[in-house]
């Protein structure tokens, strides 16, 4: 299951994963996706780790550092809603 975190003014739309691999390792995936003329920029990252699993299109190694320092600051909470269902559940 995926969930929507937050959308940033560029349209930069943040969802992640349920809790993956609750038993032995819990894990999330958390993807910011953009779009664009030709389709969409898409980044993967998976927490705890903040190993970047996936990146397509054209964010900068800027964004990528923008987006890495956000999950910090959002990592505790992104968890939370992860194991609740979501943010509105």
């Amino acid at each position: 299951m995926v969930y929507d975190y937050m959308a940033f003014p560029d349209g930069t739309e943040v969802v992640h994963t349920q809790i993956l691999n609750a038993e032995t390792n819990p894990t999330v995936e958390v993807n910011f996706e953009r779009p664009t003329p030709n389709g969409f920029d898409s980044a993967r990252c998976e927490l705890p780790s903040y190993k970047w699993i996936e990146r397509d299109g054209n964010y900068s190694d800027a964004e990528i550092k923008g987006f890495e320092e956000f999950l910090r600051n959002n990592a505790h909470l992104i968890f939370k809603f992860a194991k609740k269902g979501g943010i509105c559940a």
